[in-house]
């Protein structure tokens, strides 16, 4: 057993994330962009494929795994003040 554990050895590098800001967008391109395809897909594989030229021969042996995060900011909310808004 202790042969086993042996040969599943995984070296795991942390390194510091891309983070890829794509901007307010509509409702269709982030579904698209989830099924793997559409301008917002293509816009990922772009910021990929350029960190893996910048990486060169340090990203031999290893897989780049893009993460995207989507997110919408909220407005801030008038605070009305007194009765009348006085």
């Amino acid at each position: 057993m202790a042969e086993e554990n042996d040969s599943k050895e995984v070296d795991l590098e942390v390194t510091e994330p891309i983070i890829i800001d794509l901007g307010k967008q509509k409702s269709k391109r982030i579904k698209r962009l989830m099924e793997g395809r559409g301008k917002l897909w293509f816009e990922v594989e772009d910021v990929i494929e350029e960190v893996g030229s910048m990486l060169g021969d340090d990203l031999e042996g290893k897989t780049l795994v893009p993460l995207v995060l989507v997110y919408r900011k909220r407005p801030k909310l008038k605070r009305q003040r007194g009765m009348f808004g006085f």
